[in-house]
């Protein structure tokens, strides 16, 4: 069955009252690596809501003058550089309405039952994709809930920074004056190294396939007790999560024992630069840094789950040493520098960005879905599961189409996990030019 959307206003948001006008710069983590400046795409579940377009557009209105910069654009300084013109345009905000309930489209589990760009908004004509800094649709259901699709650009925001920004909004849609964290900008703070020239090369030619495991958390459990069983340490569910992922897609390819693979993990670093930045928060910018670990196959495909998590801590042991010297523009310490090869898994977090926790009056969201994945980068999300559920869930996308079963075989030997989806990708809306 074919469920329609119809896009009932779009305009943009400006401010509430008066702003800030001129350019700011960004950030040497906001600029680096340049591939950087694109639009992150992720759609939010809501079980209900009263009017919920028009209460989350007049709470956006109102959190952009803390935030007035979300309401400029980003254009190119006279060095190249991209940088924040204040502007005060607003951001572009859609309204729709979808033809059917939340259950007859499972609730926008993967794969999507309605074309992801029926639930995402394309910039305004006026405003070139690369240059917008946030996006945003409401798309009511027949049953009362909703979903809002936002796109942020990565030069401006990491996904700790668009999370506060989000709760501001959800903040003063319940009716706060001001946001409980202040915004800080002090971008200029942040230290400038000397430029590294390392952009993330992509070695991958096929494409990779994407699916959905929800594993029980009594198997989580069970993996972090034999590690402590064995060390006498404790260690975290994503260490675990990640060794799994990472050991099970090496298990599963067809690459030479002798041949390096690369993990690769993005960490917040706020508190890394606590003699840089205000202590009191607040800061939305990218602070984020790539802590990697590179061994061959063979070790990955030969060793413990409980000898990979500890590599994966002692990357994590050298993070404060190694960013420091990125710092400093040391070109071993750059997280570029490793080639993203078959067999290479890059791992993000979304459990402690906040999303899961937004909150506009009627209650959290059921799920929150990444949609930024792509065909030929390896990636996998940690993501909170859907209301209810006692598991954790992965979306992952890692491995060509004819290794996904013994991948997955991997995956399953820890038992009690449900492969949800294997889907094909939903292609979005044009770049402007």
């Amino acid at each position: 069955m074919r469920f329609s959307v119809t896009k009932l206003a779009q305009a943009l948001v400006p401010p509430y009252e008066p702003t800030p006008t001129g350019n700011l710069t960004l950030s040497s983590m906001d600029r680096y690596p340049r591939g950087c400046r694109y639009l992150y795409d992720s759609i939010h579940v809501f079980g209900h809501g009263e009017e919920p377009a028009k209460v989350i557009r007049e709470a956006l209105s109102r959190a952009l003058v803390p935030y007035y910069p979300v309401a400029g654009r980003l254009v190119d300084s006279d060095q190249g550089e991209p940088e924040v013109a204040c502007t005060g345009d607003g951001v572009w905000f859609v309204e729709a309405s979808a033809s059917c309930n939340l259950g007859d489209v499972n609730h926008l589990e993967r794969p999507l039952m309605i074309p992801k760009q029926l639930l995402l908004p394309c910039p305004s004509p006026e405003t070139k994709e690369r240059d917008a800094i946030l996006l945003m649709q409401v798309t009511g259901f027949t049953c009362g809930g909703f979903a809002l699709g936002i796109r942020f650009n990565h030069a401006f925001f990491d996904g700790t920074g668009v999370g506060q920004f989000l709760k501001a909004v959800a903040e003063m849609a319940k009716g706060l004056a001001r946001p409980t964290v202040e915004p800080i900008w002090c971008r200029e703070a942040i230290p400038n190294p000397p430029r590294l020239y390392n952009e993330p090369k992509l070695l991958i030619t096929s494409p990779l396939e994407l699916f959905v495991l929800d594993l029980s958390l009594d198997h989580v459990h069970q993996m972090k007790s034999k590690f402590t069983k064995e060390t006498s340490r404790i260690c975290t569910k994503f260490e675990v999560l990640t060794a799994k992922v990472w050991q099970s897609l090496v298990r599963a390819i067809n690459l030479d024992p002798h041949v390096d693979v690369c993990l690769i993990f993005t960490t917040n670093v706020r508190h890394l630069m606590q003699q840089i930045l205000p202590p009191e928060g607040g800061y939305y910018g990218n602070c984020m840094y790539r802590a990697t670990v590179t061994a061959t196959r063979g070790k990955i495909t030969n060793a413990s789950l409980v000898e990979i998590v500890s590599l994966i801590q002692e990357a994590k042991d050298e993070l404060m040493s190694r960013f420091s010297k990125w710092l400093m523009g040391d070109p071993a310490a750059d997280p570029f520098k490793e080639p993203l090869r078959y067999g290479s898994l890059w791992v993000t977090d979304w459990t402690r960005v906040g999303f899961s926790e937004l909150d506009y009056g009627w209650g959290g969201p059921v799920h929150v879905v990444p949609l930024s994945d792509t065909e030929f980068v390896p990636l996998c999300f940690i993501l909170k599961p859907p209301a209810a559920k006692q598991s954790v869930r992965l979306m992952t996308r890692c491995v060509a189409k004819e290794h996904l079963p013994s991948f997955l075989d991997h995956m399953n030997s820890i038992s009690a996990s449900t492969v949800l989806n294997q889907f094909e990708d939903e292609y979005f809306c044009p770049k402007s030019e």
